[in-house]
């Protein structure tokens, strides 16, 4: 009987901590990305490299909208060339078509991956919640530069253009937001 408890024991055991690494893998994934570049996720910076390069580089605007998200998203201009190590300064616009007040965040992610770790942004709209009413557009800036590490990088150095793509995605309203906002009930009984 003693095997059969200590088995029983070792199975709940390995379950239990099997249980607790799956639970950690998502953010020590995300910190792995964010560290390495890996999988295209883009570095942050607070300042600019103090060296530019002769070599330019193209940079691709992307941008699109979750299913079901009303936003009219879009890049303000479709491409840019700097050198490499300059700091380029872009803008992405969101239109609310709607009657009604919309929230949105937005994740990014750079093409292709192995660019990742040298695509440094300073300044950037993502994973800020945006809120739009209904016919506002507004313009978001995002502050980049292209880490001159590049040109060293032997799958780097052969990069011409880099994608930086933004994703919008409907998020809930703002729970002073939220309130602001007439529930269907409300409007029925203002109907009839």
């Amino acid at each position: 009987m003693q095997g059969k408890n200590r088995t029983l024991a070792l199975t709940v055991g390995v379950v239990i901590v099997m249980t607790s690494l799956s639970f950690a893998a998502v953010p020590f994934y995300n910190w792995f990305c964010r560290v390495t570049g890996y999988g295209g996720t883009p570095q942050v910076a607070s300042v600019a490299p103090d060296k530019i390069l002769d070599q330019t580089i193209r940079i691709r605007f992307d941008a699109t909208v979750e299913p079901g998200m009303p936003w009219v998203f879009k890049p303000v201009v479709r491409t840019m060339d700097l050198r490499i190590g300059e700091t380029g300064l872009a803008y992405y616009e969101a239109y609310n078509p709607t009657d009604r007040v919309v929230a949105g965040t937005a994740s990014f992610n750079v093409f292709p991956g192995t660019t990742g770790a040298y695509f440094t942004k300073m300044a950037c709209f993502c994973f800020t919640q945006q809120v739009l009413q209904p016919g506002e557009t507004v313009q978001m800036p995002v502050t980049f530069f292209v880490d001159p590490a590049i040109v060293d990088d032997p799958d780097g150095k052969f990069v011409r253009e880099i994608t930086l793509s933004y994703i919008f995605y409907e998020t809930p309203l703002p729970e002073e937001q939220a309130a602001l906002e007439p529930s269907s009930a409300v409007d029925a009984a203002a109907v009839n």
